[in-house]
């Protein structure tokens, strides 16, 4: 694959990002991961090396475009800043822990389903779980944020997503949060969490030899640029749309780009040979 055609896909990929986590309150690395790992691997990289790339890379992204995002909340008044800091100062910790762990023991062939799956979960948790009605009010519970914040953040280092995707049901579904609230702060946590998983991917790949060039360990910085230069205008824009659609709407949308990308990455759509 040509360097050219690969920039220009990772450019419109970081529009639809931009727009994903200022509308969703996730940090669209359910999409940037899968588009990253297929340019790597189509450009030759070994799939063990691409998968950890696509992490590094994503999670840099999702830091600028989560400021961008959660500044953008914080305007409508839907970011708790101090849950959000709670959360994502524990998540931090987690994020480094979980990108320590796959940066030396996890492959490709493992961590790729692992991610569908996590999404996956997440999509049917939002299904079925019952919403917060109108009468319901997030209560201040800063230790119980802390007990869901450390181990959000070891997923996110894990498999390389900034923790919104788990974090925003876990918000409207357990800690009362109405879906717009639950975006905005989820925004909020993912620049500690997306920041942890970046450095410590950097970090994990610094000695690993043949890296695709202009990487900084597990960070491809050109790959990073791309989806940035695109996702972070597009990001504030999105989440002055979000506040134009009811939270029933906002939250099926949700769901089904999560059912998507769990079904592409655990390999459902190759098994029963779908193009998709």
């Amino acid at each position: 694959m040509e360097l050219i055609t690969a920039v220009i896909i990772l450019a419109l990929t970081g529009v639809v990002v931009g727009f994903g986590e200022g509308f969703l309150g996730v940090g669209g690395s359910f999409i940037m991961v899968p588009v990253v790992f297929w340019l790597f691997t189509a450009m030759g990289v070994a799939p063990d090396m691409a998968i950890k790339l696509a992490f590094g890379s994503t999670l840099l992204v999702i830091f600028p475009t989560a400021i961008g995002g959660a500044l953008a909340h914080t305007k409508k008044g839907t970011v708790w800043w101090k849950a959000g800091i709670v959360l994502g100062v524990c998540g931090t910790i987690g994020a480094v822990t979980g990108s320590t762990i796959t940066s030396w023991f996890l492959s490709a062939e493992i961590l790729k389903p692992v991610f569908g799956l996590v999404v996956g979960l997440g999509a049917i948790r939002m299904l079925t779980g019952k919403p917060p009605g109108s009468e319901d009010c997030p209560k201040e519970l800063p230790l119980i944020w802390a007990c869901f914040g450390f181990p959000i953040g070891v997923l996110s280092g894990l498999i390389g997503i900034g923790g919104g995707i788990i974090m925003v049901p876990v918000m409207t579904l357990w800690l009362k949060f109405k879906m717009h609230h639950a975006v905005g702060t989820s925004l909020a946590m993912m620049i500690f969490t997306s920041f942890g998983g970046a450095l410590g991917y950097l970090i994990h790949g610094l000695s690993v030899p043949n890296l695709p060039p202009f990487s900084v360990g597990y960070v491809n910085l050109l790959a990073g640029a791309c989806l940035a230069v695109t996702s972070i205008p597009v990001v504030r824009i999105s989440a002055r749309t979000a506040h134009r659609l009811p939270e029933t709407q906002l939250r099926y949308i949700f769901i089904a780009l999560m059912v998507y990308i769990a079904l592409k990455m655990i390999g459902v759509f190759e098994w029963l040979g779908l193009p998709l």
